[in-house]
């Protein structure tokens, strides 16, 4: 997977198109990511740090070592957007920490609910409304990493945030979709990647 941010964005973005299907994923996907964080809090330390270096409720447990990795790739691929959500992600998972150690199991049923919610909901929203399997079905690796910052970009672009690259991201996803339609309709082609090919 490459870190070329709008290559990624247009992966994703062409199985996201349809407002309501955006939408759902711009509630479900957060707290997907959060509750997946939440599970990865119960694991013990998996690195043995002196007291003196270990951060209150961020132990370098499962949870916290995957928001670490999520920022920091996010970072990479676009350094302002990736740097205001990496401290978010670490809050969160922080919070999630303190969840499961005052709730302990309470915590985990009630995210474990939300993450089941928040997945069918999402697969509602692909063939009720956008008419297109989820990206996860062409490339899983990419699709777990992308959808949280996908949305996060969508929050960013709402708010005017980078309007030229939002701008070539909705006509190269628009060519996309009408690739997929026309492929679709033909059937003489198959379709890999988010792209095209010709049969």
């Amino acid at each position: 997977m490459s870190l070329n941010l709008e290559k990624q964005l247009l992966f994703y973005g062409a199985y996201h198109h349809n407002p309501v299907n955006v939408g759902i994923h711009v509630v479900c996907v957060p707290y997907l990511l959060l509750t997946a964080f939440l599970f990865g809090t119960n694991t013990p330390s998996l690195i043995p740090l002196p007291s003196w270096l270990t951060i209150p409720n961020l132990p370098p447990n499962l949870g916290t070592i995957t928001a670490l990795c999520y920022g920091g790739l996010y970072i990479l691929m676009e350094p302002v957007a990736g740097g205001f959500l990496a401290p978010l992600l670490l809050a969160a998972t922080a919070y999630s920490k303190h969840l499961t150690s005052t709730y302990g199991s309470t915590a985990n049923y009630w995210a474990i609910g939300v993450h089941i919610f928040c997945w069918l909901a999402q697969f509602v929203g692909h063939g009720a409304f956008e008419g297109r399997a989820p990206a996860l079905l062409d490339n899983l690796v990419q699709a777990f990493f992308l959808a949280p910052f996908f949305v996060w970009m969508e929050i960013l672009f709402y708010f005017g945030y980078r309007p030229g690259l939002k701008g070539r991201l909705d006509k190269a996803v628009q060519k996309e979709i009408e690739k997929y339609r026309n492929s679709k309709q033909q059937g003489n082609g198959t379709v890999a990647n988010g792209h095209v090919k010709s049969g």
